[in-house]
């Protein structure tokens, strides 16, 4: 009796670890969803520090206020600016072209990686990982172990990803991993000229007394504390999941719907995310608009999730496919927030003093399944090929930047302290060593720019340079090396490495000598993802397609 007892009892252990196992996907994502997530308290309005409460000086005699707006996960071929647009151009972006063209463009734009929050990093501090140690993105706790068990399930997927539990181990937790407080911010160079800084949004630069924006040199931070636009059962939300991304199965499974304010217990926002971050972008600019300001607006449009509000997902027409039309509505958000902006300056009378900044902290992901978001550009966010590191970058300052300008030279975001710094009259932190370079005479046509200084691209054993016209990408996986002559082939479609060893000998020198003396990470890639140099993760593999490794 007891002998049938126990050997029932074993074949039902069996056959639920079985089941467990035919299910592991919707185990993982059950428990991921049902274990560390916080409490978020109801909405509560923002009382922003007040200026001046009357005029003291005129805006056009003190130092420019400065505003950058950044967009998450952008493609070069997202905005019209550059004769595209979402859906073949179905979806205009005019008021982003409307900045772009009161200003400089610079065309040959980079991000400072090919991943969030190294560009961060390098925009915030004008300096590479190997001064910085911050090499690689932070992900939240369990995020790695996660995603590497859902990812191949798919049939058309890549090889997994994969996850290094030793390298997890060694690493501190999520909030920790964080751009350290010795390191000076483009806030803290600004704050010390006077200037009361503001950051809302995204930050991915680490949390807590060292790491968090207040830390890190902002009188005021409205924080995005998790990754929701809106609740996803909303009523006013339409949502696009995406079945072949195990990066988006994570999110929906552990994004919460909550901000925080100067690191305050976490609350619900006030709406739809960017539209709520450009609402309280606004009132900061009213509340500051008697005194020198620095607004740093970290969108989270256009990263995934991809959630759009039902107005403006009927607003965008039918696109198909379903996610197309999602993120469609999730650019037109966007750019009605770079106008609300521009607007309230002109109602302000702030334009003409007013330094507006838009770009991208990297190119288009190939994981949305969306095909033509980097076009004309290969590659992907998470690939140095041009789609992943290729950004618009436009500057408005109509005090002194006439309208219309082109830069034609490359530029980066390390470049964009020293010229912030530069034109509100902000010395550089002394003893520190900036890689980044004043491109103020080159936006307002006082100087000529220089082509020949080198950027440098680096995730681990996967670096890229360009100088001049030449683009070296080295890999250890595959073992690989790429070159281009982007004068004649921008979009790299003709590898002449095997051709010009000389010059591949010439960049190599440059990627050794760059790495010289570089700061160890501050913590180890953890993760290794395989992506698709021409394809998006919705599509089948084609045999012998061109794969690449993305350390992390």
């Amino acid at each position: 009796m007891w002998k049938k007892i126990v050997l029932g009892v074993v074949i039902v252990v069996l056959g639920g670890l079985g089941l467990a196992w035919l299910n592991r996907e919707a185990v993982v994502l059950f428990i991921a969803a049902h274990t560390g997530k916080q409490a978020v308290a109801e909405h509560r309005q923002i009382d922003w520090q007040q200026g001046p409460l009357e005029e003291t000086t005129s805006p056009l005699t003190r130092a420019p206020n400065v505003i950058f707006i950044l967009a998450d996960d952008l493609g070069y071929n997202d905005i019209s600016t550059f004769g595209g647009g979402v859906a073949d151009g179905a979806i205009q972006t005019p008021n982003i072209d409307r900045l772009a063209r009161e200003g400089v463009i610079f065309t040959n734009a980079y991000s400072g990686t090919a991943s969030c929050a190294p560009s961060r990093a390098m925009l915030m501090t004008g300096r590479y990982p190997t001064r910085t140690g911050f090499e690689f993105t932070p992900t939240p706790n369990g995020m790695g172990r996660v995603i590497s068990l859902v990812s191949g399930s798919h049939e058309s997927v890549i090889p997994p990803i994969e996850w290094s539990e030793a390298a997890a181990a060694t690493s501190p937790p999520f909030e920790e991993q964080g751009l350290p407080g010795s390191e000076v911010t483009l806030a803290e160079v600004l704050g010390d000229a006077g200037y009361h800084t503001v950051h809302i949004g995204k930050w991915h630069l680490g949390r807590g007394p060292e790491f968090g924006p207040n830390a890190q040199g902002f009188d005021e931070s409205l924080l995005m504390a998790s990754g929701l636009y809106l609740p996803e059962d909303d009523p006013g939300v339409v949502n696009a999941r995406l079945d072949f991304d195990p990066v988006d199965k994570f999110l929906w499974a552990k994004m919460q719907y909550a901000v925080s304010y100067n690191e305050s217990d976490w609350f619900e926002p006030g709406g739809y995310l960017t539209d709520y971050w450009t609402q309280e972008a606004q009132s900061v600019i009213r509340a500051n608009r008697d005194r020198p300001f620095f607004l740093y607006l970290a969108h989270w449009g256009v990263h995934t999730p991809l959630q759009a509000t039902r107005e403006d997902y009927e607003a965008v027409g039918d696109i198909q496919p379903h996610r197309l039309r999602v993120y469609a509505a999730m650019i037109r958000a966007l750019d009605r927030s770079v106008g609300n902006i521009l607007d309230t300056l002109d109602e302000e009378g702030l334009a003409e003093n007013t330094i507006v900044i838009f770009s991208s902290d990297n190119g288009g992901p190939g994981y949305i399944g969306l095909p033509d978001i980097n076009e004309p550009y290969r590659g992907w966010k998470l690939t140095l090929f041009e789609g992943g590191i290729r950004v618009p970058l436009f500057m408005r300052w109509p005090a002194r930047i006439d309208a219309g300008q082109e830069v034609s030279a490359p530029a980066a975001h390390i470049d964009l302290l020293p010229t912030l710094a530069s034109a509100c009259g902000a010395p550089l932190p002394e003893g520190v060593e900036i890689d980044g370079r004043d491109l103020l005479g080159v936006a307002t046509g006082e100087a000529e720019p220089g082509t020949d200084k080198p950027i440098f691209w680096q995730s681990a054993y996967y670096q890229s340079v360009r100088r001049g016209d030449w683009k070296l990408q080295i890999s250890q996986r595959p073992d690989k090396v790429w070159l281009y002559d982007l004068s004649g082939d921008p979009t790299e479609q003709i590898n002449i490495a095997s051709e010009r060893p000389d010059i591949v000998a010439e960049l190599t020198a440059l990627l050794d000598a760059h790495q010289q003396g570089a700061r160890e990470s501050l913590y180890p890639f953890t993760l290794e993802g395989p992506v698709a140099v021409d394809q998006t993760l919705a599509e089948d593999l084609q045999p012998g397609a061109e794969v690449i490794y993305w350390p992390n």
